[in-house]
């Protein structure tokens, strides 16, 4: 029997909680859309409790594609965590609740201060709240696999007894390894086929030691029904079980597992390219299936073997992820359908006749400078074409700016606007991005310290487009800056204004971007 694995990605709530990952409203929208095209079963979208923008950005998702996916979000075991989910969620047309709680001793006696029976109590009177509101809730017992096997047991029977429809088992911190966890997986699936066989078994692993896919393939062949994965392994600390490793372990090993799902393969590496451009975050070339590096062959022997037979040293081909041999060059010839399928391969959505006339004007403006238009050309016009307007006149714009670098004293003139006012100053540092960076911090106001800077070519010739990505300190939190030029100094003096534009809007009286307790 072929079962199907049920695939819910969490890239938008637990994948975002790396710092420096977090994605704007319209940023979401345009990578839920990814995912209905990638055809996830699930999208996690959020903690819609964290704050009033996480949970405008689930509502927004689930308009988007809540009418073809079925859409959760996360909650503490706590009434209002629960109302935030249900609201933000409920006009899906499958939504559930999510709601996770600790069963290891550590969580239970440090996290929570309170009895093992009590925490219990807690996640059955969730569950309780939760099926008021909404048939189906998801219950997870955080930190699973560091938790005595019969208390997690009791738990898990007590909130299944409460309503939960579906059990997720996680390995929190990544501590975990194959053969034990698949185990647990199996004797929780035993009990739980006696208890009530209609609960569906799911798992949730983090990635500490890098045994997240083995952790979640291990749990799959010993009865779990459904895994909960991110693009590329976003997480935090060392990421999460990663979407396409699973997905394609499920498809090269078929015969071993029995197993399928219901992707459509070759959007995954659509859907990795377009998460590292949103982010900024790249994915290291030896990653598989999505790493630059995954299908290419140096070694002069692999070589050889690949043209006798690819299937020598492949054991599946690229275009099977979507990877393709060639890129499609634009020119200003190329034509609306050209430059259309180009948007849409790169994971945008066309679907606006008004909207795509005025991004396929700037192509044609772009191409006639350009010349050969590339796909990260393509994707740089419509991500500043579609930027969002931020509605507030406490933000700072660039509006001119001078550097002067030399071996002696790099000076940098910096000309801001905010609101309808304009400030210019100049300074001296250590080289050219010091001065820039000194100059537009005597403009802001703000002590930021820069603790990241990363420049890389996103298109080829000498009018390649830089993409600069920075990351700021600012009273104990860190924000993310990026942005693209084909002038490099200027593209890093917008970086590091996003990224003190980012401290702007999460100033006090704004929303705040983090509750602690979001982690599973």
């Amino acid at each position: 029997m072929n079962r199907k694995i049920i695939v819910l990605d969490t890239t938008l709530r637990d994948g975002e909680q790396v710092p420096g990952a977090k994605l704007n409203t319209q940023q979401k929208v345009e990578f839920a859309q990814q995912l209905k095209r990638l055809n996830v079963d699930i999208i996690e979208a959020g903690f819609p409790a964290s704050s009033a923008g996480d949970f405008q950005a689930v509502q927004e998702i689930v308009r988007t594609v809540g009418d073809s996916v079925s859409v959760t979000a996360l909650a503490r075991a706590v009434k209002s965590d629960i109302e935030s989910v249900y609201e933000s969620i409920k006009l899906a047309q499958n939504p559930f609740i999510h709601i996770v709680l600790g069963t290891s001793n550590i969580h239970v006696e440090k996290k929570f201060s309170r009895s093992k029976d009590a925490v219990m109590q807690m996640g059955v009177d969730a569950v309780k709240f939760a099926k008021t509101l909404l048939p189906e809730v998801q219950y997870s017992t955080e930190d699973a696999s560091r938790s005595e096997f019969e208390y997690l047991w009791q738990t898990i029977e007590a909130v299944v007894k409460a309503g939960a429809t579906i059990i997720n088992v996680p390995d929190t911190v990544g501590y975990a390894v194959p053969e034990e966890f698949g185990e647990l997986i199996r004797k929780i699936n035993d009990r739980l086929k006696n208890l009530n066989d209609k609960v569906v078994l799911s798992v949730h692993c983090h990635n500490d030691l890098g045994l997240a896919t083995a952790n979640t393939l291990a749990a799959i062949k010993n009865g779990a029904e459904k895994v909960e994965c991110t693009i590329n392994g976003l997480g935090e600390r060392a990421g999460n079980t990663s979407l396409e490793e699973v997905v394609m372990g499920l498809k090269v090993r078929e015969n071993y597992f029995n197993c399928h799902t219901q992707i459509q393969l070759k959007e995954i590496l659509r859907t990795s390219r377009l998460l590292t451009h949103l982010t900024g975050l790249d994915v290291q070339v030896n990653k598989a299936i999505t790493g630059e590096n995954a299908f290419a062959h140096s070694s002069g022997i692999h070589q050889d073997g690949l043209l006798k037979d690819k299937n020598v040293y492949e054991i599946m081909s690229p275009e099977e992820v979507g990877a393709e041999s060639m890129e499609l060059i634009l020119t200003a010839r190329s034509g609306r359908h050209a430059f259309r399928n180009a948007v849409e391969k790169i994971g945008f959505d066309t679907s606006n006749p008004n909207d795509f006339e005025e991004l396929f004007a700037k192509f044609l403006q772009l191409a006639d400078a350009k010349k050969e238009v590339y796909d990260h050309d393509v994707f740089y016009l419509v991500t500043e074409h579609r930027k969002i307007d931020q509605g507030t006149s406490h933000l700072y714009e660039l509006e001119s700016f001078q550097v002067v670098t030399n071996d002696l004293v790099p000076t940098a003139t910096v000309q801001l606007k905010k609101g309808g006012e304009s400030y210019t100053d100049s300074k001296v540092g250590d080289g050219p991005i010091d001065a820039l960076y000194s100059a537009i911090k005597a403009l802001v106001g703000l002590d930021v310290q820069l603790r990241d800077y990363k420049i890389n070519s996103l298109s080829r010739g000498k009018e390649a487009i830089g993409r600069v990505n920075i990351r700021l300190e600012y009273q104990g939190k860190t924000y993310s800056g990026r942005a693209m030029d084909t002038d490099i100094i200027k593209a890093s003096a917008l970086a590091f204004l996003n990224g003190i534009n980012a401290a702007v809007l999460d100033a006090p009286g704004e929303p705040q971007a983090a509750v602690q307790g979001a982690s599973e």
